[in-house]
């Protein structure tokens, strides 16, 4: 069924109906894009494994929040801090190297980098409440859930740049999301938000890593005519 003519299509590699891969001269994903999306977890996961383990006994990590590690006045907050700025950064190296995906997700991933570094620089008091601080959240959680789905395609050679995988991404990170949202005066608070921050971290890693593999060993995808993903 073709589009009509005065009504944008949110997929835009879906022409009259028809499916097509992106720009067949998109080039392989680089080494450093691998290098940056293999950073960003151990910097997020690694960087609240060693914050808590320097924090007094009385914080409980399934208990307690991330954002207690980085707040002002924590002990060697210093630590979690830079693992989020460092995770901040990640995310628009990464987004600029993965050129196979749509580049509405990529743009929206390098968002999510900036929503993160302002997590790291508007941290929560000791004692109160943050306005910016959860606005970083807020932006960064929605940035995370919506760039897999945007980033995808009906048809490509790599798996995870495809709709379903990418639907699924996005529906796991929003279910976490609102697992930590619905948590957040409760017992399992610490617990949900680590899952939370941690899963789109790894999705982007998987992302990139079988992008590039699928790329590398099926060049031929990229010559068809027409664009169209050969079988």
């Amino acid at each position: 069924m073709s589009a009509h003519p005065n009504m944008e299509d949110p997929f835009p590699e879906m022409v009259d109906g028809r499916r097509s891969t992106p720009d067949p001269n998109v080039k392989a994903i680089p080494w450093w894009t691998v290098v940056a999306a293999g950073t960003a977890p151990v910097l997020l996961i690694g960087g609240f494994f060693v914050a808590t383990a320097m924090q007094p006994a009385s914080y409980n990590p399934v208990r307690d929040t991330i954002s207690e590690l980085a707040e002002r006045g924590a002990t060697d907050s210093w630590v979690m801090t830079s693992a989020l700025a460092g995770l901040g950064l990640c995310f628009p190296v990464a987004a600029l190297g993965l050129q196979p995906a749509a580049r509405v997700g990529r743009v929206l991933l390098a968002g999510g980098a900036v929503a993160t570094l302002l997590i790291a620089v508007f941290r929560e008091p000791p004692h109160g409440y943050s306005f910016a601080h959860e606005l970083a959240v807020i932006a960064a959680t929605l940035t995370c859930c919506a760039w897999p789905v945007l980033a995808s395609h009906r048809l490509h050679p790599a798996l995870l740049l495809t709709r379903t995988p990418s639907l699924a991404a996005g529906g796991v990170s929003l279910g976490l999301a609102t697992w930590y949202a619905l948590e957040s005066h409760g017992a399992l608070v610490g617990l949900a938000e680590r899952c939370a921050a941690a899963a789109p971290p790894l999705w982007l890693l998987a992302v990139v890593v079988t992008t590039r593999r699928a790329l590398t060993q099926c060049p031929a995808s990229h010559d068809a005519p027409g664009g169209e993903t050969t079988a």
